[in-house]
């Protein structure tokens, strides 16, 4: 039998609901759908201040806008290259973490470190590494951020690959734990730092629900790896980071604890420039490509080596960086339309009538949905909090649980929807396409959601 033939049986025994499309043919079919919305939605806006040099929306201020104008059928097809420009930070990120990890993958030295660890450790012990890494990758997520972390998803594939496990396993334990937590942080700057802010609560207070919180999520994560993604069937991409030798071959060499301080200095760099300069995207990425560039001087490339090995790189991880630029596409159309206020105006009308013991569950629903339209947890928290901080009073629920509802609305949902770019750029790095990720993190989704529900119900009994 043929290749083809094959291919066409294959198929004919799948369902319809089976034949997932691509990621590209998915994200432009969310894109239309995306459109078709902007015909049934009317335009509308929120006044907005200036206060304490952050915009905020004015509550009770929304208005229905008469002279937008719609868009055209061509507008689609001219929002994907504005989408990658607008992702252009997420996308040369991508590139560029590309490019560092390709070149430390050539060393040896990121492989023959985590051969070495992995075979002290004792292989047989694959559940304990991964629920120690996702632990890890979890802590970098609650001090570090989200995105900060993107260039770290490499490590966990090699972790993965060093137990016997797929690349979807480490960019599960890598990918869910940062977005677990960073999504349940009790020190998140970016959503409780600021939603408290503008709910006049004291920075980071109530932070013992959240911590119960996400130390039960990334248990619950852990268990989820090891019981069930370790068991998904998997294949392989053709340029999947992986070990090359048997665990007993491993050894680090005096060049490979030189690279490895390279490496292990930059990141360190990396956060210190986060937490003291307020480093983002773009100066991360920086500090990626000087990394590379020292990695390379240390083994010893010349300069013209060092650019081929970061093109390589680059060229490796492109279908995902693309993926980003056209989910970055939506975005375009929802405010060329006009309809982002909208949307979160009608939402935010649901928690009201509800009664209070169940309305922190319902606003944790609401926050997920607008997080699909408003894909930034600050962003979010400066459009939402003003709105439902208000409507946490008038339904009885406290506000500090109106902000953990909020909280886990938005940074959960940041593991599945289309439009974070972060996650998209971190699934790139693991070479995982967005088809098989939503197939093997929506059940913990489910999971991990009731989990939060249950501890916003004991939050509201407990009084929190």
């Amino acid at each position: 039998m043929s290749a083809q033939d094959q291919v066409l049986n294959e198929r004919k025994r799948k369902k319809w609901y089976q034949a997932v499309p691509d990621p590209m043919v998915l994200i432009f079919l969310i894109l239309l759908a995306t459109y078709a919305l902007t015909f049934l939605i009317p335009a509308g806006e929120f006044e907005r201040v200036m206060l304490d040099g952050r915009t905020r929306v004015v509550p009770d201020s929304f208005h229905y806008l008469n002279d937008v104008a719609a868009i055209s059928p061509f507008d689609i097809f001219v929002a994907i290259p504005r989408g990658l420009n607008e992702a252009s930070l997420y996308l040369f990120i991508v590139f560029i973490a590309g490019g560092l990890f390709h070149i430390l993958q050539r060393t040896g030295a990121l492989e023959n470190a985590i051969g070495v660890a992995v075979h002290r450790a004792g292989v047989e012990r694959r559940n304990l590494i991964i629920t120690v890494g996702t632990f890890i990758y979890g802590f970098f997520g609650v001090a570090v951020g989200f995105e900060n972390n993107i260039a770290l998803v490499p490590i966990a594939v090699l972790i993965a690959s060093a137990v016997g496990c797929s690349s979807l396993v480490g960019t599960t334990m890598a990918v869910g734990g940062i977005g677990v937590g960073f999504a349940l942080s009790p020190i998140n700057p970016y959503t409780v730092g600021v939603a408290q802010g503008i709910a006049e609560l004291p920075t980071f207070s109530g932070a013992w629900l959240r911590v119960l919180l996400v130390v039960s999520a990334l248990a619950l994560l852990s268990f989820y790896i090891c019981r069930f993604v370790t068991r998904m069937d998997f294949e392989e991409p053709a340029n999947a980071e992986a070990m090359s030798k048997s665990l007993g071959e491993y050894h680090l060499s005096g060049r490979d604890k030189l690279t490895l301080v390279v490496f292990g200095g930059g990141l360190v760099a990396m956060l210190a420039g986060v937490f003291t300069q307020g480093w983002y995207i773009n100066e991360i990425a920086g500090m990626f490509l000087l990394i590379a560039i020292l990695i390379g001087i240390v083994n010893g490339l010349s300069a013209n080596e060092i650019v081929k090995q970061m093109m390589e790189g680059a060229s490796s991880v492109t279908a995902g960086a693309l993926v980003i630029g056209l989910a970055a596409s939506i975005q375009v159309i929802l405010k060329e339309a006009q309809i982002i206020d909208t949307i979160v105006y009608a939402l935010s009308g649901l928690i009201q009538g509800i009664p209070a013991s169940l309305s922190a569950i319902m606003a944790s629903v609401v926050q997920g949905v607008i997080n699909l339209f408003v894909p930034s947890g600050s962003g979010q928290a400066l459009v939402t909090m003003p709105i439902l901080i208000p409507v946490a009073d008038l339904v009885g629920m406290s506000r500090q649980l109106m902000i953990t509802a909020f909280q886990i609305g938005d940074g959960l949902t940041n593991l599945i929807v289309p439009t974070s770019g972060g996650t998209l750029a971190m699934l790139a790095l693991g070479r995982v396409s967005y088809e098989k990720w939503l197939k093997a993190i929506l059940p913990f989704m489910v999971l991990v959601y009731l989990l939060a529900w249950v501890g916003l119900f004991i939050g509201h009994l407990a009084g929190y």
